[in-house]
């Protein structure tokens, strides 16, 4: 049954709104100001909203704005006794989906609603699709192959996805734990729900807790509306904390409430919130060693690692790389509309012999780069670039950085492979700790981190 929130001060309207929707099979809740509808929307979420434009408490095209930023995506119809061509058009500016003029014609609302109640189901199935997409390409991604390390990962996910027990990926950076959290999620009985990736390393540590738990308004400066927090948004789902090792200590403290109680507070509330989701990690530090160094607690350390998964880089598992070769090949002919119909014997030969320190991703990077390159249907070795003297060579050596500047590559795009390679290499020599690296380098963590998403460096 299709719900419906009515937002009017006037309690006749309500009441006569209500029935007419319920003898037309809707369900209808009913809210006389604007703290009300708020109220209402923290604890569900409607199929669309019927909205006065001037409330005791609000204004209702304002209101909108107000939804938008508190991330409630569902259709707004105005309804008002003032209506005037400028504020219908502000009305549409900002976002609202219909606007109707008061006294109101009972068959043109009900087929309003109807209407933006149809176009809220497209939406929500246009977006179930793509979610399934993404997921079935990226689960595909991470699980291919046969070898013994990824079939003992695939039977761990087997066991443990119809539970909500936590689990904490470990794995080197580009072997895909993200895939892995994914397809825990979509194999499990929460598949339906949302799965909300939190990356610890990318938020600044001032904006942490705000983003993980929201904040009320004027919680501080900035602080214009209440924002819900991603593990509001996930309730009934999944919560992936990846890179879980940069957590700040005193927002590891709230997150050990969150497994042990299922509850918190936004920042700057005193109301406390309960939580229904899975939570999932994953990091490629040793955590361990982080709780001996007093940067990391124990007590969540033993909380989040309750049943461990390490997914192995790609040189221990080299018998999957042709099957990997074959399927990034195939997807980037599709991507860049070539046509490829395999790859050279030695040009394989060489994959498989490589080290591959990016791992997952930075085979697939390099079969993207085949493909762009190649000026045939088959894969020649001299379409493949790699560091070292700007080809993969046949020991899997190359670990020195090189330039490669056949190609019709430009002094710019030369610079970036160059950048590339040093970010890379430093990574690898401080087992991909960023702190450590962006000293080495000479930059701070955002800067390093801002480079590491141009090159597609971030861990996933």
């Amino acid at each position: 049954m299709s719900k419906v929130l009515i937002v009017d001060d006037e309690e006749g309207v309500c009441e006569l709104l209500r029935d007419v929707l319920e003898d037309a099979g809707f369900e209808a809740w009913i809210a006389s100001n604007a703290r009300e509808a708020r109220e209402i929307l923290q604890a569900k979420t409607p199929d669309t909203i019927l909205l006065d434009i001037r409330l005791p408490d609000a204004d209702g095209i304002q209101l909108i704005e107000e939804f938008n930023s508190m991330g409630i995506q569902v259709p707004v119809i105005l309804m008002t006794a003032f209506g005037t061509t400028e504020t219908a058009i502000q009305a549409m500016k900002q976002g609202a989906h219909d606007y109707l003029n008061k006294p109101l014609n009972l068959d043109e609302l009900l087929l309003a609603v109807q209407k933006a109640v149809k176009m809220q189901e497209l939406f929500s199935e246009v977006a179930t699709l793509r979610e399934e997409l993404d997921i079935e390409e990226n689960s595909v991604d991470s699980l291919i192959g046969q070898s013994k390390h990824m079939q003992d990962v695939c039977k761990i996910i087997g066991k443990v996805a119809d539970s909500d027990i936590t689990v904490l990926i470990q794995g080197e950076s580009g072997t895909g734990k993200e895939l892995v959290a994914r397809s825990i999620h979509s194999n499990g009985r929460r598949h339906q729900r949302p799965f909300i990736k939190i990356n610890c390393g990318s938020i600044p540590e001032y904006l942490m807790e705000s983003e993980l738990f929201g904040h009320e308004k004027g919680a501080f400066t900035g602080a214009i509306y209440q924002k819900p927090g991603k593990f509001e948004l996930a309730h009934s789902g999944t919560v992936f904390l990846d890179e879980i090792g940069e957590l700040p200590l005193h927002t590891q403290v709230k997150l050990l409430r969150v497994l042990q109680e299922k509850e918190f507070e936004r920042v700057g509330g005193t109301k406390c919130i309960k939580v229904d989701v899975r939570i999932l990690t994953a990091t490629n530090r040793n955590l361990k060693q982080l709780v001996d160094e007093g940067k990391f607690r124990e007590d969540l350390y033993y909380r989040v690692n309750v049943v461990n998964i390490k997914v192995p880089p790609l040189r221990e598992r080299k018998e999957d790389i042709p099957r990997l070769v074959n399927y990034f090949l195939n997807k980037a002919a599709r991507k860049f509309n070539k046509e490829i119909s395999g790859i050279t014997h030695e040009a394989i030969t060489v994959l498989c012999n490589y080290h591959w320190p990016g791992n997952v991703r930075e085979l697939k990077n390099i079969c993207e780069q085949g493909v762009v390159m190649s000026r045939g249907t088959a894969i020649l070795l001299e379409d493949l670039p790699l560091p070292g003297d700007g080809k993969l060579s046949l020991n899997g050596a190359g670990e020195q950085i090189g330039i490669n500047i056949r190609g019709g590559k430009t002094l710019k795009e030369v610079v970036a492979d160059v950048e590339k390679q040093v970010i890379l290499k430093a990574l690898n020599e401080n087992n991909w700790n960023r702190q450590d690296t962006a000293r080495m380098l000479g930059l701070n963590r955002r800067s390093l981190y801002a480079k590491m998403k141009e090159y597609d460096l971030i861990d996933g």
